[in-house]
């Protein structure tokens, strides 16, 4: 068991998962009792059009450790991560997916690496996902290594720790989209923060529909990748 966390803050960006919130965050509840002695579950919810933000105000209101940010309309993965990365307020901050594909219980693995590290990333074990999905995390890795020069088992991978100090010389983040995860190592890299990687397991997902695919995400990343490399080519950031 890993040792426990002064303080922590976790948080979930939800788009459209009423079926999975409540089943995400009460699991974050018995689990952030055993790995930190103070913490806070926060609530994304990314313009959801389904009853989303509903199940999640019952839950808030019987916890008073979870707090809810809503925005609409919906603005993108990378626009609910800012959010949580900005609502956050304590010390070591982690977040997953809302779309129940991952297990909160591994957080362990992450508590055991952060003190050594700015930044600790999952990596998927076995990755459950469409095929469609699996070449897409292949063409990010390999256009990653050419324009930002970097190589990670898995970039996209939606379950990150972070030290709070080590947050902010990366902030402010400004991809609104999917790129938000090339952006944070991107940004990362060109600080010289050290960056652990962790293998995490990934389950299918059993509820709700995936937008990773989607081609207006695809092509919205491609534009925000260019202007990310632009910045840093041109020594804006």
């Amino acid at each position: 068991m890993a040792k426990k966390l002064p303080e922590l803050s976790i948080f979930f960006p939800f788009w459209n998962e009423e079926e999975n919130v409540s089943r995400v965050v009460f699991s974050a509840l018995d689990v952030a009792k055993k790995v930190t002695v103070k913490w806070e579950i926060i609530i994304i919810d990314d313009g959801s059009s389904d009853n989303t933000l509903r199940e999640a105000e019952k839950i808030a209101f019987e916890n008073k450790n979870i707090r809810i940010v809503s925005h609409k309309p919906n603005r993108g993965y990378g626009a609910a991560l800012k959010e949580g990365f900005q609502n956050a307020s304590y010390n070591y901050i982690v977040f997953t997916d809302g779309d129940g594909q991952f297990d909160i219980a591994q957080i362990t693995k992450f508590i055991d690496k952060i003190d050594n590290a700015d930044i600790v990333i999952g990596y998927r074990r076995k990755r459950r996902d469409t095929f469609a999905r699996h070449i897409l995390m292949y063409m990010l890795r390999v256009w990653d290594l050419i324009f930002f020069g970097f190589w990670f088992r898995d970039i996209d991978c939606g379950f990150k720790m972070f030290k709070k100090e080590s947050l902010d010389k990366i902030m402010p983040l400004r991809s609104e989209g999917a790129m938000i995860t090339t952006e944070i190592l991107a940004k990362a890299k060109r600080k010289n923060l050290k960056i652990e990687q962790v293998e995490v397991d990934h389950y299918k997902r059993q509820f709700g529909e995936q937008s990773g695919a989607n081609l207006a995400v695809i092509v919205r990343a491609v534009l925000e990748s260019m202007i990310l490399w632009w910045d840093i080519r041109n020594k804006r950031i």
